[in-house]
């Protein structure tokens, strides 16, 4: 017994999309950008598919679902057009770049899952530091960084790269296990902070803050030396040589070590002149006034007297 049923040789967009499973607004973009040819239009005005528009929209639904573009995929058609109805040679290359791309997706999934569990295992702000400078602050009692710790660390890194913010890292340590220097070194930052711009750069209180400055920072010098801090720091240049021998290509920055940068090259002499520093005048003159002093009491300077 026959069926009565006799199906349609021609149907609406809607449903021709219901049996793709795409949207009629996705057949009209088809439409658009030259992947589907327009069809031609009842007495209705309105558009029939037929048998080979719908085997084209099933290809078009499992090409893109596979992640292939809609451009590629017209080029595809067309490529495949123009060899003979039997060639895939255009898919097969289009396809071939999809892999490629897919891979390096993968791969950066794989960077991004491994930055969260850093920051789960080190804390959500260490955790986005790099390895290295992280690894220089494992020895610190949780909890025994500031959030300005970490800040300056965060633009360290990426002014001067890991290495520089590892080196950085000594004075934070030295700070978190000496209360007394972290004292000394919260009073001097108040007294810094305090020459706003209501403060002359001649004003007395200038010279006598950068002093103190000097005197603060030989101190912590001194303390970094006889803990064996300084030591440390050594080891690090060369357990980065280690980790990061250097190329033909790469060469040094501006400031003499190579970056180690996985964002995009910026010299320090650049990215310096891109941070903003919120600073008076009367407190960059007490910066000058501290940078000095502490030239002139310089082996350097003494070796030349």
């Amino acid at each position: 017994m026959y069926s009565s049923f006799i199906p349609p040789r021609q149907v609406k967009i809607g449903d021709a999309a219901a049996f793709v499973g795409t949207t009629p607004r996705a057949i009209r973009h088809y439409h658009e950008i030259g992947l589907l040819p327009e069809p031609v239009r009842g007495g209705d005005d309105r558009r029939r598919y037929g048998y080979e528009d719908t085997i084209r929209l099933l290809w078009i639904r499992k090409m893109a679902d596979a992640g292939i573009a809609l451009d590629d995929i017209r080029d595809a058609f067309a490529d495949t057009a123009s060899a003979g109805s039997d060639s895939d040679d255009g898919i097969a290359n289009i396809l071939e770049r999809l892999e490629e791309t897919l891979v390096a997706q993968e791969a950066e999934l794989r960077r991004q899952r491994a930055a969260v569990q850093r920051m789960r295992t080190e804390g959500s702000r260490m955790g986005l530091l790099s390895d290295f400078v992280t690894e220089r602050l494992k020895s610190l009692p949780e909890g025994s960084l500031r959030q300005a710790d970490l800040d300056s660390l965060l633009v360290t890194e990426r002014i001067f790269g890991p290495l520089g913010a590892a080196v950085q890292a000594t004075r934070f340590i030295a700070l978190a296990t000496h209360p007394n220097l972290r004292e000394d070194s919260d009073r001097i930052d108040a007294a810094e902070e305090a020459l706003d711009d209501t403060i002359a750069v001649d004003d007395p209180r200038v010279v006598r803050v950068a002093a103190e400055r000097h005197a603060f920072e030989e101190a912590l010098q001194a303390v970094v030396e006889d803990s064996g801090l300084a030591e440390s720091d050594d080891a690090l240049f060369d357990s980065w040589d280690t980790l990061h021998p250097a190329t033909a290509d790469e060469g040094e920055d501006e400031t003499g070590q190579s970056s180690g940068r996985g964002q995009e090259s910026m010299s320090a002499l650049e990215a310096t002149g891109k941070m903003p520093y919120d600073f008076s005048p009367a407190r960059l003159r007490c910066m000058e006034l501290a940078a000095e002093l502490a030239a002139h009491e310089s082996p350097a300077s003494e070796d030349t007297a």
